[in-house]
């Protein structure tokens, strides 16, 4: 599972985000083995470029993705205990007042399918609903939109269309 793509914007819904009905509870997830982190102070980040890989992603240089998460206002990754390696991961940016946009979301393949990346998509947009953003959007391939929309997340919500910079490069004669 990873995100980029189409983008989709979270519909806030009526009721604020339930806060204590997660699909999967803190205590569950750790008695699973899991551990849920909100910094990246032990988060290594050769690790995460695996997880990046194994998902499709293009390898990054680790002191790019260091740079990044030092400008990423809202992140949260699952560690499994046993090998002390993320196996899951999302992060948020934006202006911290009306606007966020979730990148990065991967599940390792090994664990995918056990709720670890619906753990943590629903964390993030809590906490960033929690700060007050309620525009917040995100990328994603087009097979894995089925995972968001029970999140919140529509495609085009109210005909908006979103667009990317591309910079098309000249074919030579």
């Amino acid at each position: 599972m990873f995100s980029r793509g189409i983008i989709s914007n979270f519909r806030t819904p009526t009721l604020p985000f339930p806060t204590c009905k997660y699909s999967i509870s803190d205590k569950d997830l750790e008695s699973r083995g899991f551990f849920l982190r909100r910094t990246i102070s032990d988060l290594n980040l050769d690790h995460l470029n695996s997880v990046f890989v194994a998902v499709g992603f293009p390898r990054r240089d680790t002191e790019k993705i260091k740079l990044a998460l030092e400008h990423t206002q809202s992140i949260l990754w699952v560690e499994h205990k046993k090998s002390q390696k993320p196996v899951a991961f999302a992060r948020a940016t934006g202006d911290g007042v009306f606007n966020a946009i979730i990148w990065d979301v991967v599940v390792d393949p090994s664990f995918q399918g056990i709720g670890l990346g619906k753990a943590v998509m629903e964390r993030l947009v809590e906490e960033l609903l929690e700060k007050g953003i309620c525009n917040i959007s995100l990328y994603s391939e087009p097979r894995v939109l089925g995972f968001y929309r029970p999140l919140g997340f529509v495609a085009d919500p109210d005909g908006i269309r979103g667009m990317v910079y591309s910079r098309k490069q000249k074919k030579n004669k």
